[in-house]
């Protein structure tokens, strides 16, 4: 029977109703207490001095790359990006008042390339900016020396990294500041809404400034110090992030379980796909199951995601090149194949949610779709494609 399996989800449950009537009882649904102890809990559970709440994953970014003005920067400098992520990371940076200079990822990982960075670095370079892209984090190690290196600051882009580590550490705390996401496909949703964590004071007090016009923190007063506009959440959101990382370990444990079910079957898939491999100096984040075919054609992906549609299974591709398979950043002056691997994985990639409310039955309902659509590419092997 033909199931509905949605790429993510949200359940509001007791908890969350709680606190959001908490605000509606108040009539105080701009931050609040609610948002200071959704703050509180996130800061908490993974260790950062200092959790920012604001309105989204991408108005994470953009305050996190605003504090740069305070460290030197000029409007016009550069930020080092992959090339292959989500739109929300470099819109960010233009949006911040800076340059996205983007760089090539690794087919193996998805991440940024640290052995193309330093090539990109000028005078006018300010900041890097990783992405942690389906859960995975990047080699932190080397993109950390090459900052130190230049003198750079680094902004992580954990928005699909919830709870991973690299090298014991947890993502967002290897950099100056890390963001994050709360959108729905996400292991924490609060409907919309985003965090900075950092754990350097005067960082903290900088992105507190600039998510409200850039007052000082802490006053309402009409005495704006630096560039800033209004990111700040309402208590509504908050209360439903609350219950979200409440619930947290748990929710981490069953996405996990679920994209292990689905990369542990022995299927046709390996002989056409590569998948996500987590390596025994980190942890992956489970936010979704990517797959890129290794050397199909276009329209075998295509078919693939046509397929899963077809079935119930929402199926998305893996973003591609930014800066040259999307037409919103043809003004940067980039051309095809300025970024090959990121243009390869955009015409190959696609991905599938492995979220906290599928059942056991939708798992084996999405690896068993998955098998019967590569069972009938084996062929292809035989005839030496």
């Amino acid at each position: 029977m033909k199931r509905n399996i949605s790429f993510g989800g949200v359940k509001v449950d007791v908890l969350a109703k709680y606190y959001v009537n908490r605000a509606l009882n108040k009539s105080w649904l701009s931050e609040g207490k609610n948002t200071k102890e959704f703050e509180r809990l996130w800061a908490r559970e993974f260790g950062y001095k200092h959790s920012i709440a604001v309105s989204s994953g991408t108005s994470a970014c953009t305050v996190a790359l605003m504090t740069l003005y305070d460290f030197g920067a000029r409007r016009g400098d550069n930020v080092i990006v992959p090339a292959c992520t989500f739109v929300a990371t470099a819109n960010a940076v233009l949006a911040a008042g800076f340059i996205p200079k983007f760089v090539d990822i690794e087919l193996d990982t998805l991440n940024i390339n640290p052995g193309l960075i330093e090539q990109e670095i000028t005078s006018r370079t300010v900041a890097i900016m990783p992405v942690h892209l389906m859960g995975k984090p990047c080699n932190m190690d080397k993109i950390m020396k090459i900052a130190h290196r230049h003198g750079l600051k680094v902004i992580e882009d954990c928005c699909e990294a919830h709870g991973a580590k690299y090298k014991d550490k947890f993502v967002g705390s290897i950099g100056d500041m890390g963001v994050f996401s709360f959108y729905a496909a996400h292991i924490v949703c609060s409907g919309e809404g985003g965090m900075v964590v950092t754990n350097d004071d005067n960082v903290a007090d900088l992105v507190r400034s600039i998510k409200s016009h850039g007052r000082p923190f802490g006053s309402v007063d009409f005495n704006f110090q630096r560039y800033g506009l209004n990111f700040k959440t309402n208590d509504l959101c908050s209360g439903i992030g609350i219950e979200g990382v409440s619930n947290f370990k748990k929710t981490f444990n069953t996405r996990k379980d679920n994209l292990n079910r689905l990369l542990d079957m022995d299927w046709p898939i390996r002989r056409f796909c590569y998948l996500l491999k987590e390596e025994k100096h980190e942890l992956v984040s489970p936010h979704a199951f990517p797959m890129v075919f290794k050397d199909g054609s276009i329209e075998d992906r295509n078919i693939l995601m046509s397929h899963l549609k077809l079935v119930g299974i929402d199926c998305k591709n893996l973003f591609g090149s930014l800066p040259t398979q999307h037409k919103a950043f043809e003004f940067l002056g980039y051309k095809l194949m300025d970024f090959p691997v990121s243009e390869f994985v955009g015409h190959h990639g696609c991905h599938v949610g492995c979220h906290q409310f599928l059942s056991d039955e939708d798992i084996d309902y999405i690896s068993d779709s998955l098998f019967s659509f590569f069972k009938r590419l084996e062929p292809k092997i035989k005839r030496g494609r």
